[in-house]
């Protein structure tokens, strides 16, 4: 008798990942009927302002959590199988920290008062600071891994362990520093930033899902290709060689796919921590633990979700909206501590 090729644990996963952003199109502000919503999706909102909220509000923020929730999961996978270390998490490389700092320097050039000392006062309006304060947060980002990366080979050793305390270092180093200039900036611009670090997608519009979904799509598929060899680093670097696998071309290119995604969906909805270090440890539990079904669960179950913690940063408070960053914390460092706990068992 032939084995399925997907058991009941993967459909289960399958019909949670394909149910949540449904569902959660029915949570906002804003009440939708079923008819109401079937309606919207497949022809014209019958109410003007129940299109402009579902096309440029709703729907945008479902499909950008579920591409965020995906692509940090996927990112905290990798590098726990390319560390060996299943408290890894793509923020341990200082990413948000570096993308914080670019934030934190585009809102100080973009203070009227600092202009004026340094000449950019006529120059700066003429740039729209939506956009400059992603493209900024994007660099900041970059910068933190490549930094990373030469101190954890230039300085600590090419131990993998040395590398997460290279990326601790250099995460405390830019957080310093961009809190030093935030406190130099104009409070109304400094305080936009704070509630952007904390993690939020109060103001996603629809062309970030396109600028987010080729990225996740391309760093899935090359991960996905090179899971076998991944599977060989876990036996450690000299096992992985004598398999056949080039050790430091493969982990240097899971670091740059996972900087690649971490950046860009820091950059776009700042900083949402512990998602790459729960969704990867549920997954292997649940499923299995190759990199293949790690990986491809990760999509499913970090997009359910980040969509559901989205919904629960809408609703849980009237009125006001509560920052994703802090839910995923919350619930992040209990996740954390019994992990910890597990370990020393």
């Amino acid at each position: 008798m032939n084995k399925p090729l997907l058991n009941k644990k993967w459909w289960w996963l399958i019909f949670i990942a394909l149910l949540s952003p449904i569902a959660a199109l029915f949570f906002g502000a804003a009440d939708f009927t079923p008819s109401e919503l079937a309606q919207c999706l497949f022809a014209t909102c019958e109410k003007p302002v129940n299109q402009l909220i579902f096309w440029e509000i709703r729907l945008p923020r479902v499909l950008v959590g579920f591409l965020v929730g995906a692509g940090l999961a996927v990112a905290g996978a990798t590098l726990q199988n390319i560390t060996r270390n299943g408290l890894a998490d793509p923020y341990l490389f200082g990413v948000v920290s570096g993308a914080g700092l670019g934030a934190s320097i585009a809102t100080l050039l973009f203070d009227s008062r600092f202009a004026e000392r340094v000449g950019l006062v006529n120059i700066l309006p003429e740039f729209s600071f939506t956009l400059a304060l992603p493209f900024a947060a994007f660099l900041g980002a970059l910068f933190a891994v490549l930094l990373v990366q030469i101190l954890a080979r230039k300085t600590f050793g090419s131990r993998t362990e040395h590398m997460l305390l290279a990326g601790v270092a250099v995460s405390f180093m830019l957080s310093a520093l961009s809190h030093f200039l935030l406190f130099l900036a104009e409070p109304f611009a400094a305080s936009k930033v704070i509630f952007w670090l904390m993690g939020s997608l109060a103001r996603v519009e629809v062309w970030y899902a396109w600028v987010m979904l080729p990225i996740v799509l391309i760093s899935v598929l090359l991960l996905l290709l090179f899971g076998r060899h991944m599977d060989a680093l876990l036996l450690g670097d000299e096992n992985a060689k004598t398999l056949g696998v080039q050790v430091t071309r493969l982990r240097l290119m899971s670091l740059g796919i996972c900087a690649a995604l971490t950046a860009c969906i820091v950059s776009y909805c700042g900083g949402i921590g512990f998602v790459g270090l729960m969704i990867p440890h549920i997954v292997r539990n649940w499923i299995g633990v190759t990199s293949r079904i790690v990986i491809l669960g990760s999509v499913l179950l970090g997009g359910a979700f980040m969509v559901w913690v989205d919904v629960v940063a809408r609703v849980a408070l009237p009125d006001q909206e509560i920052p994703i960053g802090i839910i995923t914390s919350a619930i992040g460092s209990i996740f954390f501590l019994i992990a910890m706990s597990q370990r020393q068992k």
